[in-house]
Parts: structure tokens; sequence; C-alpha cells
């Protein structure tokens, strides 16, 4: 692996953000259908797997399946559908050396800055250090950010009254402590969202005891970790078949769970409600923890493999609180009813800061780019911003499902600009009066939070951010490439190259 990017070349085709899992990805259909391309993957951490390297909290998993959210390319092989962080990070690290993807990558390396050059069609990449703190300088034709849509620097914190009284010890699951035994201790974790659901049972394993205290509740749900049928596909198909069975048996299944709670969410509800309370101890308040005021997925389902959560409360070692803190005390939380909360450990899981493309300032000729002035093209380009690409996945399906049609859009793409002699990409709204709404049409607070810096979307396609994978798989896989609102146009360097090269032929 590659980590001094002084030794390196400094002009590439396509300079990649990210090492995660969309950024190792991107890399492999970029190598596959471009192989004559020029990439480098930048990463300002020391090591690859972003989000599956950065969270290190007792039980971290995927709450979607590995069939579906791991690659289409690389089959997954592990017993375990639903998958702890180690395996998924394992799986990034064998599939980056599987494929050579790992010699392209060059640590240490954050981006402050890109600016676009209409003359000469490309970026110029201000990159720092983060172990030094010097900065060079890169260019690229294609600047792609997989950098995912948080801060990996800073969770999200809300301000809670007399904090400082606190005598034991407050961590965030973005920075968990190496040294923190939570053996014996009374833990309390803040938060309802995927977070906590997955924390509390693993901490419920040593601890004396767990307390989930949550403002608002979540729908969570108890599913199979394991994948039976995807086990029988492989055994009858063989690995790579029966990988791709089990990832479209998957893929209808995640369809056909967000259809019914989108178009049905008061028979989804009542389903959900049958299901917790089947997993529950009996006379247990299903009502007071387990229903939330929104409908089902208006925010992310929460999983809890192998029905984790609810054994964890079956046998006493975890308890559900809904409230409100007043504020820390000495030696815990005092709840809005009165409520004391006795704690050695309080946990915040309360979120992710929301940070959009990688908090990369980028310029167009000089002109700064306000992200909230844009509009998402195809959920993979920005109005007004030529050759820059960005991947973010489904909010409602596994993350990579859409990553990955995103990635065949962008080297089909680069196959149509090759083919006309084009080296400009640039989205143009042709509808100065499009109505337009946020990009992400979520709910989760992380979101609502940031809503005003992150770009909007049209109310058409292909301005509209598709959360369908089948409408997908149309859009980016099998229509054409050219649409009137790409504007595919030629530098003075690449048109005189044209002219040349349509006089050579004319000849």
């Amino acid at each position: 692996m590659s980590s001094n990017a002084s030794v390196a070349p400094t002009a590439l085709d396509v300079l990649i953000v990210g090492a995660g899992i969309s950024g190792i990805g991107a890399a492999h259909y970029l190598q596959r259908d471009h192989p004559g391309r020029s990439y480098a993957i930048l990463e300002s951490r020391g090591t690859l797997g972003g989000t599956w390297d950065l969270f290190r909290y007792p039980g971290i998993r995927s709450d979607s399946d590995l069939h579906t959210f791991g690659y289409a390319f690389k089959s997954w092989r592990d017993e375990d559908a639903i998958a702890d962080g180690g395996k998924i990070l394992a799986y990034l690290r064998e599939t980056a050396t599987e494929y050579g993807i790992d010699r392209h990558i060059r640590f240490h390396t954050r981006v402050l800055s890109a600016d676009w050059s209409s003359e000469q069609a490309r970026w110029t990449v201000v990159v720092e250090r983060s172990d030094t703190g010097e900065r060079s300088t890169l260019t690229c034709s294609w600047l792609f950010c997989a950098a995912g849509y948080y801060r990996y620097d800073e969770g999200f914190a809300p301000h809670f009254a007399g904090r400082e009284r606190f005598r034991g010890r407050i961590v965030h699951p973005q920075h968990w402590p190496e040294d923190l035994d939570h053996s014996g201790k009374r833990v309390v974790v803040i938060g309802s969202g995927a977070t906590a659901v997955t924390l509390v049972p693993a901490l419920a394993e040593t601890a004396g005891h767990v307390v989930m205290l949550q403002r608002t509740p979540s729908y969570i749900l108890p599913v199979p970790a394991g994948d039976r049928i995807a086990d029988g596909l492989k055994a009858v198909f063989g690995e790579e078949r029966g990988h791709a069975l089990a990832r479209h048996k998957n893929i209808l299944r995640q369809a056909a769970v967000w259809g019914l709670c989108r178009r049905f969410p008061k028979t989804a509800r009542r389903i959900i409600r049958r299901v917790n309370i089947k997993a529950l101890p009996a006379g247990y308040p299903v009502d007071e923890h387990f229903n939330p005021p929104y409908d089902p997925w208006d925010q992310r389902l929460c999983a809890a493999p192998d029905g984790d959560f609810f054994r964890a409360i079956r046998r006493g070692a975890a308890s559900m609180v809904t409230d409100s803190i007043e504020t820390f005390t000495e030696t815990g939380l005092r709840l809005a009813s009165g409520r004391e909360l006795a704690a050695d450990i309080v946990v915040t899981a309360t979120g992710l800061n929301v940070q959009a493309m990688g908090g990369i300032t980028l310029n167009v000729d000089g002109r700064p780019v306000e992200l909230g002035d844009t509009v998402a093209y195809k959920a993979m380009m920005l109005s007004g911003v030529p050759n820059f690409a960005y991947t973010i996945g489904y909010t409602n399906a596994s993350w990579t499902l859409k990553v990955g049609l995103l990635c065949e859009h962008f080297c089909r793409l680069l196959t149509r600009m090759d083919e006309g002699g084009f080296d400009i990409a640039c989205p143009v709204v042709a509808e100065a009066d499009m109505p337009l709404r946020p990009f992400l049409d979520f709910q989760a607070g992380y979101i609502r939070r940031a809503v005003d810096r992150l770009p909007r979307q049209g109310n058409r396609a292909p301005w509209l951010t598709s959360l369908q994978y089948t409408g997908d798989v149309k859009l980016l896989r099998k229509l054409p490439v050219d649409d009137p609102e790409l504007r595919l146009t030629r530098s003075p360097a690449a048109r005189s190259a044209h002219s040349t090269t349509t006089a050579r032929t004319a000849v």
C-alpha cells in the first residue's frame, strides 16, 4: 500500500476520496471497465475500511444483510448474514488485496479543496498529510467523492445540563476508548437508533445492568443473523451463482418490506407491534417503549439479529426508559419525570454530524460551490459542477446496492465521453423554476440538522433521488447515458485533438 504521495504520480485521471466500502467499490468498477485510466484513492486515515475501521464500540455491525450490503462482484462467504464490524472489515481488506486496489491507496491524505478549470478540463486538488501537516497539489480529470456523509472526527453530542458534575465516565460510540471496562458496571445508553440498539445487548453480556434511555421510541425488529436460504442456494448452485441468487432474493425482500411500510403503514405498525409483544416478557409496556410517533420507515428500522436486544430485556440484563433528561447528577441522571438513573458509565449514542462531500471546498472557474444551491443529478453529480461524482447509498435498503449502480453508471459515462471525444460532463437544470426539496428526504435527526447544507433534489428524473432499486437499475444500468440535461463538451485541448483525429479519419 502506498503511503508516500511525494513519490507517486501527481496527475491522474480519477481521484477517489475515501477508502471505505464505497471507495473500494468505485475503484473496482473503474479498473474493471477502464483499465487504462490512472487513479488513486485518497484516505485521510491510516488504514482502509472507513466506518468499519473507525467504529470500535461493542457489538458494531451492519443492520443490512451482507449479501446485499457486500459487493455484487465479491461473494459473502461467512455464515453470519448480519455480520459484525470485524468481519466486514476483513471482507473489505480481502477485497482490496484480491483486486489490487490496496496498491492505489494513499493513506494519511486529506483533501482540503478542489478547483476546477474549464480551460484545462482538470481539477487542481490541495491535499494535506494528516500525520505531518504537509500540503501538496494533485490534478485529475475527475474527482470522485466516496467519503460518506458524516464527520469522522466527531459525533453529535447535544448539550446536557450538569454533565460536568457526573463522577462517572461519559463516552460517545464514535470514539470508544480501548481501556473502557464496563464489566459489572451500571451503564446508561442515551439514544434509540441503530447504534443504541446494537450497544445495549453487547454491553449487557458483562455489565451489571444496562438502561436504554430514549426520548422517542424507534421501530425494532428481530431478524435472523444467518440466512439459511442463501446457504442452501450456494450449496446447490455454487458460491458465485448462489451469492447472486441470494442477493436477488434479499433485494426483493427489502423492497417488499419497505413497500408494505410505505403503502400500508397502519398494517405494518400492527405487525411490528405483534412481533415486539411476542419477543418481550409478558405484560411488558410495549406501547410505552415501542410505539414511535411516526410511521415505519419515516426513519430507518432497527434490526436485532436473532432478537439479541429482546433477549437482553427478557433475562433482566437490560431495561428501557422513555423520558427526557433534566440534568446529569454526580451519580447519574435525573429525568423530567423526577426519576433518578444511577450510572457508572453513560454512553451518548446520540448520532452523527453530517458532512457532505467529505468537507471538501469546491470551486468552479473561481466560483465557490455552495452545496445548498446545487441540485443532485441522478444522485451522483451536482448541477453546475463539471467532472465531479459522488456516492450516497440507500437509506431504505442496503447502502451498497445504490453505490454499485452509481459506479457502473459513472464508468458508462466515461465510455460515452471517450467515444465522442468529450472531456467535460456537467449537469444543467433545464427549468429554472423546477420545484426542489431536500436531497435526502429522510426524517432522521442527523439529516434534519444538516438539511440546509446539503444539495437539493427535483421532482422528476434525472433530478429525483430514487429510493427504488429496480427503478435505478433501469435509469443507471440500462437507459442511455446521453441526456438533454447533461452537457458533454470539449475543452480547447480536446477540441484540437478531436479535430486532428477527424481530419486523419477523413484522409
